[in-house]
């Protein structure tokens, strides 16, 4: 029997059971809200029909109150907007369980980009000893951060969990008792979570998903693919930026730091406890079962005393496991030697550690404790330091020496520098070097910041520090510099040295959300993919290995879309012996919430390098034609988005018409939303999140289309089209952008705000964005020659059309409530507490949009 088409198991397992859970989910009565359920379906009715006759948000609300209640009072309807809003919350949650779910039903797992498509792949081209070879030298390194894109309480999360498992099989009686217990569970944080609080909510995740699928993806390639034998390669590993991550988040503190590691450490040793204590119930052996008992007994003293003490080491721990796999092979007819196996692949990749945490600190701090620096141990610099150049410096920096302390200074910012070094030896000390080995630093300028930070270690006195110093180029003019910038760092001698005690690697960390910030969509994945190119020349020039670390968001805008694609289409001319890139918020429960999206994501990440290296190296090269003509795109397009950003009313409508303000008000992340804490907004201190999610709010997803059009226009207004047409067919590099590009246009609705057109301050600049808008869905269409967008995609434009109705109402209430908001500040009359209100429900209606989308932020 054949498969129904993937849209249609869908429709089947996805939309129908929604539609189907839904209604009971409205019927069920919960307190002060039994006539909810059945206003909402008529108020999504009036918001849909009422957006295809042109009506304004406040006119599509007052229809509905005019229709269907008794003559409400202000203070009822506000009651109601909040009921609604309380209700769509929860449909997402609903339709993210039911997605869930069905993952491996609408997803094949075994299919194209599974490890089994991957065997099969090499087995016909007989290319499986280049297989066995690139799985020993390829990473994937996918690092969790708590960037502020997801709200949800543990509680709340516990029962999507519930929910997904009884949606699997079809237990009604559970599901209903769930979805009562969804109704009644706050979805609100009162309070701001602490960066701990962060890192334990995704230690959850690692705990309960990677460390499974991680490891069950060893077992399968050690049984496989590399017939028995282990790899010596910790293939698959994890970074971890919650409790490390300085930059711009106050909150973060040596303490914290310290506190996240040692739970890092004690969440993997309670996962190793777990299975050894399943391992006994199996390993009754003879001789076997005392080395069981005994591993299990020292685990348990490690991770359940209070002492905080380790009572059995890394090299220990793996010796027991070796020990008890050679006593079942030699003696017990290697029964359960599966089992030993995985737990021995679990620990090669886990080890004491669980994931990497990384320390990010941003350069002009460093730079201002760098001044502390000077001026309290004048010794140590020359007096005219700051009056030399950038190579003066350098020089001065390869060779200084110290061993300060964080006691010797009163500036608190130095203070906690000097012992956020000082940490990562304590870390290492205890969780392994893995356990924190790299420091990135932020907004990187010049081969200076980068000295900076390594001087900092030897002024620590740590001689010869175990710890890669990152640099992360964000905007595209430190992109276009870069390879400068690292060739500096290369031919210095003391820089060469630490890179040949660190294995001659470089990590080079290249930021995807303050590029497109800063350069638009096009501009910034074209300047990324050449910096690439030129740094993977540039150090294999000086015979250095880099490594590239991408810092993307969720959506488009920020890096997101189809991954896994955009890593299939690098070329020889990028290095690629390692997949690195951030995940957060909502994009970490979409892509590695279940062991099924885990795994599959995963292995798509995994396929996708071995595609470029095993079995299509040479066909995403791009020509040199083909990079002009990339060029010339990227520079009309960001031609275009610097005019619009230097717009007049740029800065005024994202402040007086969006949700920007009201990010800070969620409490759903610990970071500020802005790195200057200052009454007036400056673009460029404004972070990455809130400006992305504030246009993915008013449904224009402007940093995921704007100039794509103008540049596509521009060769199609000169006679050029067929270039354009040929490097879409070609290269898959430009087609993942389109497709990515596509996602964004999907989910865009400008009905919703149609009526700022006629606004007489802003009305000209809404016209502006909505023509750019027309004009790259209609060329995009044309450049791929679909009828609709995503049409090659028809279960996620399914998906995409889903969450977009479910939020329609709530974003229908987001606009009224600002309209409002902003008719009530115009009044002569004192309106403070009205306003407070309804700033209320504009803060509570972001959540079920952010999450809804997935990847809006």
């Amino acid at each position: 029997m054949y498969s129904l088409p993937k849209l249609e198991r869908f429709n089947q397992n996805v939309a129908s059971k929604y539609n189907i859970y839904n209604s009971i989910f409205i019927t069920l009565p919960f307190d002060e809200i039994n006539n909810t359920g059945v206003l909402l379906p008529l108020f999504s009715e009036v918001c849909e029909q009422g957006f295809k006759s042109n009506m304004s948000p406040d006119e599509i609300f007052n229809a509905f109150v005019s229709k269907y209640l008794d003559n409400p009072t202000e203070g009822q309807k506000i009651s109601l907007m909040l009921r609604f809003i309380q209700y769509v919350e929860r449909q997402v949650v609903l339709f993210d369980a039911i997605e869930d779910a069905a993952f491996s039903v609408v997803n094949n797992l075994e299919g194209r980009g599974s490890l089994r498509d991957m065997k099969e792949n090499a087995d016909q081209r007989s290319k499986l000893q280049e297989l066995n070879d690139f799985l020993e030298d390829f990473k994937v390194r996918v690092v969790l951060t708590a960037h502020p894109t997801q709200f949800y309480p543990g509680s709340v999360l516990g029962i999507i969990t519930d929910l997904t498992e009884a949606v699997k099989v079809n237990d009604l009686n559970k599901i209903k008792e769930l979805l009562a217990q969804l109704g009644k569970t706050p979805f609100i944080k009162k309070e701001k979570p602490t960066p701990f609080d962060e890192a334990v909510s995704l230690i959850w995740y690692l705990e309960n998903v990677f460390y499974h699928t991680i490891g069950e993806m060893m077992q399968y390639i050690q049984k496989n693919i590399t017939k028995g034998k282990g790899l010596s390669n910790d293939l698959l590993n994890l970074g971890f930026w919650p409790g490390g991550d300085r930059d711009g988040n106050p909150f973060v503190t040596t303490e914290i730091t310290l506190k996240v590691a040692d739970r890092l450490r004690t969440s993997i040793l309670k996962c190793y406890y777990l299975d050894v204590r399943k391992l006994k119930r199996k390993l009754t052996f003879s001789g076997v079962d005392v080395l069981v008992a005994e591993l299990e007994n020292k685990l348990y003293r490690s991770v359940f005393y209070s002492s905080g003490n380790i009572y059995i080491t890394k090299d220990e721990f793996l010796e027991s496991l070796q020990q008890i796999r050679k006593l079942v092979v030699e003696k017990h007819q290697s029964l359960y030697v599966d089992e030993i196996d995985l737990l021995i692949n679990r620990y090669n990749v886990f080890g004491f550690h669980f994931a990497t945490l990384d320390i990010r600190q941003n350069s002009k701090i460093h730079k201002q404790v760098f001044q502390d620096i000077i001026s309290h141990v004048p010794a140590i610099f020359p007096e005219d330091y700051d009056e030399l150049d950038e190579v003066e410096k350098i020089e001065i920096l390869s060779n200084v020496k110290a061993n300060l302390q964080e006691y010797d200074f009163d500036n608190e910012m130095t203070k906690a520098t000097i012992s956020s070094i000082k940490a990562v030896k304590v870390i290492q000390d205890k969780n392994g070097e893995l356990g924190c080995n790299r420091y990135i630093i932020s907004n990187n300028e010049s081969a200076l910041n980068v000295m900076e930070t390594l001087a900092m270690f030897h002024l620590t006195g740590w001689e010869n520090p175990t710890v890669d110093i990152v640099p992360l180029f964000e905007s595209v003019e430190d992109l276009m510099n870069a390879d400068k910038v690292m060739e500096r760092l290369y031919t210095n001698s003391v820089y060469s040295k630490h890179l040949a005690k660190r294995g001659g690697q470089q990590s080079i960390m290249l930021g995807f959300s303050d590029g497109t910030k800063d350069g638009g969509y096009l501009m910034a994945n074209w300047s990324i993919y050449k910096a690439k190119m030129a740094l993977t020349a540039i150090s294999r020039k000086y015979n250095i290995k880099v490594v590239f670390f991408d810092g993307r968001g969720g959506p488009p805008a920020r890096g997101g879309g189809k991954t896994h694609q955009f890593y299939a289409s690098l070329g020889p001319k990028i290095e690629n012996k390692q997949i690195q890139l951030t995940v957060q918020g909502q994009t970490i429960s979409a892509n590695f919430g279940t062991l099924d999206s885990s795994r599959y994501n995963m292995e798509n990440l995994l396929s996708a390098g071995a595609n470029n290296q095993v079995f299509h190296s040479d066909e995403n090269e791009l020509t040199a034609k083909e990079e002009n003509v990339l060029q010339e795109l990227s520079e009309v397009s960001y031609q275009k988005y610097i005019d619009f950003k230097k717009h007049p009313k740029f800065v005024p409508y994202l402040e007086q018409m969006s949700t920007l303000n009201y990010y800070a008000k969620t409490n759903i992340g610990s970071r500020p939303s802005k790195r200057k804490q200052s009454a007036q907004l400056n673009l460029d201190d404004l972070r990455a999140i809130p400006f992305v999610g504030s246009w993915s709010q008013l449904k224009q997803n402007v940093p995921g289309f704007f100039g794509v059009g103008t540049a596509l226009a521009h060769f199609e207004n000169s006679n050029r089209w067929e270039e354009v047409e040929q490097l879409y067919h070609s290269s898959l590099f430009f087609r993942t952008l389109i497709e990515n590009s596509m996602m964004a246009l999907s989910k865009s609705f400008f009905p919703l705000t149609a009526y700022m057109k006629k606004d007489p301050e802003f009305g000209a600049f809404w016209q502006l964005i909505y023509d750019e808008f027309l004009e790259t869905q209609r060329l995009l269409l044309k450049l791929s020659g679909f009828k609709e967008l995503m049409e090659n995609y028809p279960d996620s434009k399914a998906s995409v059309a889903m969450r977009e109705k479910i939020v329609l109402p709530l974003l229908t209430i987001q606009q009224f409530a600002l309209l409002k908001i902003k008719e009530l500040k115009e009044s002569p009359e004192e309106n403070a507490d009205k306003i407070a209100i309804y700033e209320k429900i504009v803060t509570r209606s972001l959540f079920g949009n952010i999450n809804a989308s997935r990847n809006s932020a």
